[in-house]
């Protein structure tokens, strides 16, 4: 059955791109999906729904507008982890333009739910089940879905920075996979970009507490990686909440090559605009061990925040 969390649950943290404090409220909601309500708007519709075909920018995070031109960006760590943990509705209540970056991962996002709990809706799940390939690829990037009968994300990155490197990582991610493998992966940069996106206005709340910084061989964090892979694996977390905006549960297999939130939700359009790649299957209690979850609970989460 479908779930929603079982109290309202809240955070503070700070917006990325613009440095302001911003405070998020997670509300249980009947079953009609994942939204995001923009508080401080009051003059117009400020609801926008989590949907892939909503996306208007993915510069540097993936933002959404609803038809009343209110937005919300860095949607992505929050988003993966509600579908990491198996939650299919809930309002996300922000009271500014942007989802706080907490320390660049999810895991405050998940240990925030798991607190909450989650409750069961007299709704059935349903999923996206692919059942055609589908391929984007452009410039060296290459996003794909393919038949699955599980919801596995596979992933390659490359960077000149030694610190980096190339890296790649593949994941069944039923049950508590997200939790244990993902979840506390952080959002990476390399310090000249961090520079030049602060000339821009962009990143300005951006720090050592809420992002990898690589500058060469070196990782300029004092703690340094949390996992050996951890670049790898962030990019996976963000492909699961870039995913989650498809609007249900994805039965399929997963691949991104030097991928980004552009790439992601270019192949979201892709296989929804296919005909024959998909199709809507109600998930039973057989299929629904194949879907992310919440798995272990507290145990699965490395550093709960």
């Amino acid at each position: 059955m479908q779930t929603t969390v079982k109290r309202a649950v809240t955070l503070v943290g700070t917006g990325l791109h613009s440095g302001r404090p911003v405070r998020l409220t997670i509300r249980p909601a009947e079953a009609g999906g994942l939204r995001f309500r923009r508080i401080d708007v009051q003059d117009r519709d400020n609801l926008i729904q989590a949907r892939y075909d909503l996306v208007t920018d993915t510069t540097l995070c993936t933002a959404l507008t609803n038809a009343a031109g209110v937005s919300i960006s860095t949607v992505e760590h929050i988003m993966a982890a509600l579908a990491g943990l198996g939650v299919h509705n809930a309002v996300i209540e922000v009271d500014g333009p942007e989802v706080p970056i907490m320390d660049g991962s999810a895991q405050r996002f998940v240990a925030a739910i798991m607190r909450a709990g989650l409750r069961r809706l007299p709704a059935p799940v349903e999923a996206i089940r692919i059942i055609a390939p589908v391929l984007d690829e452009r410039d060296g990037v290459v996003t794909m879905l393919s038949p699955s009968e599980r919801f596995t994300v596979s992933f390659e990155i490359e960077f000149a920075d030694a610190a980096i490197g190339r890296q790649s990582r593949g994941l069944d991610m039923a049950g508590g996979t997200f939790v244990r493998e993902l979840a506390d992966c952080r959002t990476f940069c390399r310090r000249a970009d961090v520079e030049a996106m602060q000339a821009r206005g962009l990143a300005l709340g951006g720090s050592l507490d809420n992002a990898i910084v690589v500058d060469g061989s070196a990782v300029l964090n004092p703690g340094g990686f949390r996992r050996a892979d951890e670049c790898v694996r962030h990019k996976m977390l963000d492909a699961v909440g870039d995913l989650a905006l498809a609007g249900a549960p994805i039965l399929g297999a997963y691949r991104g090559v030097r991928a980004g939130h552009g790439a992601t939700n270019r192949l979201l359009r892709r296989l929804m605009a296919t005909e024959g790649a998909w199709e809507r299957v109600t998930i039973d209690a057989t299929a629904a061990c194949a879907l992310p979850g919440l798995g272990g609970g507290f145990v699965d989460l490395r550093r709960a925040g």
